[in-house]
């Protein structure tokens, strides 16, 4: 079942420029964190990576991640994001990253992109939401 972003938390999905602690699980189930630059479509949790990185292989094995978003401005405030990934796709997948370059660089284009990189989208669909501020 869906779970709703409390709106009390929406200034850290759209107004600041807080990384999400992204937590997928390793082919042995270890956890693999990995700091993330992240997005909100007002329903799932969007974050952009590279096809053949850890984290892209973990999720497509095992869907079920957790997300860890710390306010920037107070350590203290954070939300935790527990659900599934529910889509990858690479359609929007390029312009996914620049906007997302704008919101944290302040730049138009992504500028550490590798030669023959494919990028993708995974939408998260939160499943259980816990703050705390």
């Amino acid at each position: 079942m869906a779970a709703k972003i409390p709106e009390k938390y929406l200034d850290l999905f759209k107004g600041k420029k807080a990384f999400a602690n992204l937590g997928t699980l390793m082919p042995d189930g270890r956890p693999q964190v990995t700091p993330v630059w992240f997005d909100y479509d007002g329903e799932h949790v969007l974050f952009n990576s590279a096809r053949g990185r850890q984290k892209d292989l973990n999720v497509r094995r095992d869907p079920r991640v957790s997300l860890s978003i710390v306010d920037p401005e107070n350590p203290y405030r954070y939300i935790e994001v527990r659900g599934r990934v529910t889509d990858i796709t690479q359609e929007g997948a390029d312009d996914s990253i620049n906007k997302l370059a704008k919101k944290y660089l302040g730049v138009d284009k992504y500028p550490y992109a590798q030669p023959g990189e494919v990028r993708v989208i995974y939408k998260v669909r939160p499943e259980h939401v816990h703050g705390n501020g």
